[in-house]
């Protein structure tokens, strides 16, 4: 059964033209009112491997390959920013042989896809506690983020070690930091200084969060920054979830009536 999944695997390669549905979302799409910020969870790996028969490794697996074909197409569309919910501060309660084989994972997707991404000029962000990771990880991430730092096509945000109560704790701290060296009057702090302190410094808030697998709930992701962001959740599993569901929840999302808490006349 492994073995059937792993040439199975081998043998998706690159996605084909667009055809079909995916054809007629695309002439749905207004290309002027895509999301500058696409947010995913993703979630539903494990599942995904236990329906099959399979290890919880190899969902995890199979998992890269829609992240590959989601930030192709991020590209496609020219969207700004995606962010993606990797391995979160609870995570590490998984078993050892889990988490040992997250990490290996995230440092051969770096090492496989680095000169892609950056050939199409994709600027690799980690954001999270990144110090606590291990060394392989870590040096991984650094080195994607020396070769792609000038890159502004995309920038892919990667939570990892990343938990939404950490990061506001952090930037708390740094503030404090700020205001007890003389650098900053607590005054001063407001919501944009705030902000400003977190992880996503410097980027727009998600527009669209998109959830697989069909929970309902933050799993303290982007706590501060989902304020006002549209929602859209699939029983998709994550390593199911391919272009089509990707443009499904665009559309979706242009459907929406965004009013951030006020009232259109």
């Amino acid at each position: 059964m492994v073995r059937k999944y792993l040439s199975t695997l081998i043998s998706w390669g690159r996605p084909g033209k667009t055809v079909g549905s995916d054809a007629r979302l695309m002439q749905e799409l207004d290309r002027k009112r895509l999301p500058k910020h696409i947010a995913i969870i993703m979630d539903g790996n494990g599942r995904w491997a236990r329906t099959r028969g399979l290890p919880r490794a190899m969902g995890h697996r199979a998992g890269v390959e829609s992240l590959r074909e989601i930030v192709r197409t991020c590209t496609e569309l020219e969207i700004s920013v995606l962010t993606v919910y990797a391995f979160s501060t609870e995570n590490w309660r998984r078993p050892q042989e889990e988490v040992d084989v997250l990490m290996d994972l995230l440092s051969e997707y770096l090492r496989k896809e680095l000169d892609e991404l950056h050939r199409h000029g994709i600027q690799i962000r980690p954001i999270g506690r990144i110090q606590e990771l291990p060394p392989g990880a870590r040096d991984e991430l650094e080195r994607a983020v020396r070769v792609t730092g000038k890159n502004n096509r995309l920038i892919l945000n990667i939570a990892l070690n990343y938990g939404g109560r950490a990061e506001i704790l952090d930037a708390t701290r740094e503030l404090i930091k700020e205001a007890t060296e003389g650098k900053l009057h607590p005054d001063a702090i407001d919501e944009e200084r705030f902000s400003g302190a977190l992880y996503t410094r410097g980027l727009p808030d998600p527009d669209l969060l998109i959830r697989p697998s069909g929970e309902m709930r933050l799993s303290n992701f982007l706590l501060w920054q989902l304020a006002y962001t549209e929602f859209w959740v699939t029983d998709v599993y994550w390593p199911d979830f391919r272009r089509g569901h990707f443009l499904q929840a665009l559309v979706d999302y242009q459907g929406r009536d965004r009013r951030f808490g006020g009232l259109k006349i």
